[in-house]
Parts: C-alpha cells; structure tokens; sequence
C-alpha cells in the first residue's frame, strides 16, 4: 500500500507511475489527497473541541474546589453543548477515514523507474539467455506424453478425482517430485534461507497483507465457513510471520525458504496452452523471502536473481530472464524479473519462477518495521519462485528424452537414486 504522505507530495510522479502500470482508475490519486485533507480538517476541529472540554472540566474542577457551583454548572453546560458536536464529527472522521482507506488499497504499487514501457507480455525486456537448446529428434514427444509413456503422472485420474488442473503423480513421477523439492530447499539452506513448512491456508489479515486480497480474491480457493484462503504461494504465510512486528536492524536480512503445494484458481482455458503441466490448479513450489533495509533491497534483488539463475543452470536448462514491462507486472511489484525455461518438444518457453521487489508495498500493508538510527522504518519486502516445479518438471522430461529413457541432470542423481527414468 503506498503511503498518503507519498502521494500528496509526488503527485505527478504517483500519476506518471500509475500510468506506465496501465491502471485505470487514475482519479483515485485526487480522491485520496481531497480525503486525507478532510481527515486532518476533521481531525483538527475534534482535537480542538475536545481540548476546550479538557479546558473546561479542569475548570469546573476548580471552580466546585472554590465553592462557586452557579459557575461551575453554567461551564457543565458548555462542556454539553460542545460534547453533543462530539459523536456526529467522530462519525463523519471514522467514515471519511474508511472512505481513504478503501480508496488507498486500490491503488497498485508504482514501478522502479528501470521498469520498460508496455502493456503485454510480448513487451516484456530480455535481460540474458542461458544454457543450450537441446536437439530433439522428429519423434520427440511433448511431456504429457511421456509422463503416460512412463506411468509418472496421470492427468485423468486428477480430473475424475477433483478436476481438471489437479494431477496425480505417481511411481517415479512422486519420486521426482520429492527429489526436485529436497534439492531445491537444500540449494537454498546452504545460501543462508531458514527453511519453514508453514500452514497452506491462510486468514483475510494474511491475504491482505501480500496483496493477494482484495486484488485476487476470485483467483484464491475461499475456504468460506471458516473464512480461510488456500494459499497461492508460500510467499503468504512466510511474509507474514512478521506482521505487526519491529525487527531489529542487526537481525536483517530476514531470508526465508518453504515448500508449499500452491493453489490457483486461474488456470484458463482448454487448448494447447495449458495441456498437461503447462498450467495447473495445484501444482508444488520452493519459495524464497528476504526482508531487508530499503538501502539495500535492489542489491538482494540482484542477489536473488544470481541464485535463481545458478539453480537452474544446475539443472542444465536452457533458459531466459525477462524484465517485466509495466502492464505485465503483479498489482503489487515494483520491479519483476522473470524466468522461462525453453520447453524443446514444445517448442515455446514455459515460465518457472518470478523475483520482485516490492520495496515497501507489502510492509506498509502488514506494518513490518525496523529500529534505526533512532527511527522507526518499513523493511523492504522481496520473494521469488525457486522452483516451481510443474514446468520444470515439463521441460526435464522434454529436453532429457533419449531411447535409453529420460537422462537426469548430475545434481539430481543422489536425490533420485538413479542418473535416468
């Protein structure tokens, strides 16, 4: 959430963001600055008549010590009268202060100035490319394909079962899986992550404070007799383990690792886009968090990229980091990289893990605060994917088919006790 004394300070600068991020309702900026102008003017005439009651009641005090009742009750009655204008400007201060902050939660997080133009996601920058395209022959097979070829995943049983999105993994596919998630968080322990397993739901406090509400309330599975969210990423639960809370400036950086499942409603629709793995309901993911002192959140950001990227150079992939454009990026980034691996059999890149700064946004929202030199901050807040699996696991099975069966990467050997499927 951006801040209000932001807004009215760098009003067109607030504009020129929220203009680069395609958002539309841009009438919002001046809505804010008129309400936190009648907040602090109503604030003002509350603050002052209730000073004139304090006034007067230590009046009254000492007139009733003097003896001079007539006095005295003649001053009880302006206390009255002044207290009757008392509930009606509290209520019109309470409502202009929910009014602003409903307005506020609407606006999106503004782009780092590095943010390229564009609204889709063909205008998305290429930062580098990595890794080799593998050659396959003419017979090669997409992954769903393979994964019926190998008893390693079983699509129609998911569908019959919960629905279409939800596969069934199974023999060596469960396997893989559970190998992919051990490397992955002991890749991440060994750069300094704190591992957690945390709760896979979460509550309406929670979802708002990442963001994920009120922005993506129809995309998250609503658990509504008790008012609890599937979480859509392990980002949720892990950035709010500090919520509410003043961390001391020598604990940061906070890094952060989890496995989760993760549940998404936005699957889309039926085609080639989203067969098999391609796009999931509930699919497995290893995700990192950082808090860390707003000098240096650009730098970690960086720090983050460079771990991703040697992950999955480890895994022997060809991939891409992209840098999102402003109309491709989440309601609440300030800066995105993304990384797509290159599915060969398909033919097309398949996205795998986005890093982002979301500078303050999220902190703002959950009041996650430092101590230094003598002030109270917000930290900034970043996250990234690393991995998720079901397009890694799209592409490993893809790019590593051979007649001998699928070739494992070396890293993976000792995780799956085996160098093929």
């Amino acid at each position: 959430m951006l801040q209000v004394n932001f807004i009215k300070t760098n009003r067109e600068a607030v504009l020129k963001g929220l203009a680069k991020k395609h958002f539309s309702e841009i009438a919002l900026v001046d809505q804010i600055i008129f309400l936190d102008d009648e907040r602090k003017k109503l604030q003002f005439e509350l603050d002052e008549r209730q000073s004139k009651i304090n006034a007067f009641s230590k009046e009254i005090g000492q007139l009733m010590a003097k003896g001079d009742k007539r006095l005295a009750e003649e001053k009880k009655l302006e206390v009255a009268s002044l207290k009757s204008f008392l509930e009606p400007v509290t209520e019109k201060l309470n409502a202009v202060e929910n009014s602003l902050h409903l307005n506020l939660i609407k606006l999106p997080n503004l782009p780092h100035t590095s943010v390229p133009e564009g609204k889709t996601p063909e205008e998305n920058e290429v930062v580098r490319e990595g890794g080799q395209k593998p050659t396959l022959p003419n017979n090669a097979l997409p992954h769903w394909d393979l994964a019926k070829k190998y008893d390693l995943i079983n699509f129609e049983t998911g569908n019959k079962v919960t629905g279409s999105g939800f596969p069934f993994y199974k023999n060596k596919g469960a396997k893989l899986q559970r190998a992919l998630i051990q490397y992955f968080l002991d890749f991440n322990t060994a750069a300094g992550y704190t591992e957690y397993e945390p709760p896979f739901m979460v509550n309406e406090a929670s979802a708002y404070g990442t963001g994920q509400l009120p922005d993506k309330e129809g995309q998250m599975y609503h658990v509504t007799l008790d008012n609890l969210f599937l979480i859509p990423t392990a980002e949720v639960p892990l950035t709010n383990i500090y919520r509410d809370e003043i961390i001391k400036e020598n604990e940061l950086p906070i890094k952060m690792t989890a496995y989760t499942p993760c549940f998404r409603r936005e699957a889309g629709s039926y085609g080639k886009d989203v067969r098999g793995l391609n796009r999931v309901h509930q699919f497995d993911k290893v995700e990192l968090v950082q808090l860390v002192h707003p000098e240096k959140s650009y730098d970690v950001l960086e720090e983050m990229l460079l771990h991703v990227e040697k992950l999955l150079q480890s895994l022997n992939l060809s991939y891409r980091i992209l840098r999102l454009c402003g109309g491709d990026m989440s309601f609440t980034s300030a800066l995105t990289y993304d990384f797509e691996v290159y599915s060969a059999a398909q033919q097309k890149w398949l996205e795998v893990s986005s890093v982002s700064n979301f500078e303050a946004f999220q902190t703002n929202r959950m009041k996650i605060r430092f101590k230094g030199d003598g002030k109270t901050q917000l930290v900034h807040s970043l996250n990234g994917s690393s991995l998720a699996l079901p397009r890694i696991v799209a592409a490993l099975l893809e790019n590593n088919q051979t007649e001998e069966g699928i070739m494992l990467p070396g890293v993976l050997h000792s995780y799956f006790g085996n160098d093929r499927i």
